[in-house]
């Protein structure tokens, strides 16, 4: 490996992406550092961290790295005879060969744990085509327009096989960038935003601190699908808990309705340990709602959407994964799954219910521990049995399965 340009062998990476990055295996760029608001009381990834602003030079730097490392990649896939092809069989060659920077006795388990990760991330985006780029944290648009437009360009020219290149951002963030702004990132090369719209009500955004109100919401992303930027708008059903469910699915259909964006992405609520939210649940003051009534909100938001937008449910915290489609052509087709879950049995519910929540939660982290196994048995057995405590003995399941989700 050409150490000389692999400065520290590994480039920064953030907590977390999209899933849609995820299932694209997009290249992870860390352009800055946590979340500069950070007040949501339903979110706890950047609790107690702060907000760093990394210069251009610094993410520059990593471009190079995430470079070097692909260029030794697809070296050694050729060496071994795979003809450029990356596989775990590659990358397995590369920590072998390399001792000096992949073994436990040359780096503690953080550092080894950042370089693994580096390797692994660029090795997933070549396997995949190196198509797509995920810019890394919780705002990137807050970087000032020029320095962002310097790195958007100067990685394209690095990865000139790159399509797409996508980033989170806050609403009240492209609120504050003129359309002239968010066209010239568009001309750059910045594809796709992915904004947190959460709700579309101002008591409830209010209530959950997101610092922004539903006008901000509805400005910022008409300002976006006006640039040519791709957006996507994430909704949270059950965040106005049982207080604001109904107010929380019809102001928010009638900010996405106004802003019409490409793409609503389905997030319903779970509360999270480390949050200000789990908080306020375990002490009486939030309300959440049942599965059902999450159901019966989704619902709600559907019949009152009047836009273009995709419609995708594309999360384990969604317990109908199949309310998928292109409105408002879809929007019978959707509303007719949701009857569907609807008219089934209580006993039928509870069961579907089950089966789906422990689906997603062994799809992703396999194995339930002992405490977690003995609750989803007593639940089924709850059912099977036809015993009146059933639909508490899934609940419970069901709430301790979710404390895993992410």
């Amino acid at each position: 490996m050409n150490l000389a340009r692999l400065k520290g062998y590994s480039f920064e990476l953030g907590p977390i992406r999209p899933p849609s990055e995820g299932n694209d295996h997009s290249l992870l760029l860390r352009a800055t550092r946590n979340c500069p608001w950070n007040r949501c009381q339903f979110c706890n990834v950047y609790k107690g961290k702060r907000f760093g602003y990394r210069s251009v030079e610094e993410v520059k730097q990593d471009i190079d790295i995430v470079r070097a490392l692909a260029d030794e990649i697809k070296a050694t896939s050729w060496r071994l005879g795979y003809g450029g092809r990356v596989n775990d069989e590659v990358v397995r060659a590369i920590v072998r060969g390399n001792p000096e920077i992949y073994g436990t006795d040359f780096a503690d388990s953080e550092v080894l744990r950042a370089r693994l990760g580096s390797l692994v991330n660029v090795a997933g985006w070549l396997s995949s085509g190196a198509r797509t780029v995920f810019l890394q944290d919780a705002d990137t648009l807050i970087m000032r327009t020029p320095e962002l437009v310097e790195v958007t360009q100067y990685l394209k020219e690095a990865f000139p096989s790159t399509q797409r290149v996508t980033s989170y951002a806050r609403a009240k963030t492209c609120a504050q960038r003129s359309v002239d702004e968010l066209k010239e990132l568009q001309q750059a090369g910045l594809s796709r935003l992915h904004v947190g719209l959460e709700s579309g009500y101002d008591e409830v955004l209010q209530e959950m601190q997101k610092g922004v109100t539903q006008q901000e919401h509805i400005e910022g992303g008409r300002k976006v699908v006006q640039s040519g930027i791709s957006l996507s708008e994430y909704v949270m059903p059950g965040l106005g808990g049982k207080r604001w469910s109904q107010r929380h699915a019809l102001e928010t259909a009638k900010a996405l309705s106004q802003i019409n964006p490409d793409y609503i992405r389905i997030r319903s609520l779970v509360v999270r340990r480390g949050s200000p939210l789990y908080d306020k649940l375990k002490q009486g003051e939030f309300h959440q709602l049942t599965e059902d009534e999450v159901i019966d909100e989704i619902g709600l938001l559907i019949e009152n959407l009047d836009c273009n937008s995709y419609l995708v449910s594309d999360q384990m915290s969604n317990l109908l994964w199949e309310i998928e489609g292109k409105l408002p052509q879809d929007k019978p087709s959707l509303l007719k799954r949701i009857a569907e879950y609807k008219a089934m049995l209580p006993s039928e519910r509870l069961l579907f219910t089950l089966k789906r929540r422990l689906g997603s939660y062994v799809a992703v982290y396999g194995r339930l521990d002992q405490g977690l196994n003995q609750k989803v048995e007593e639940a089924f057995e709850g059912i099977q049995k036809g015993l009146p405590e059933a639909e508490a003995k899934v609940d419970e399941a069901i709430s301790a399965l979710k404390d895993g989700f992410v």
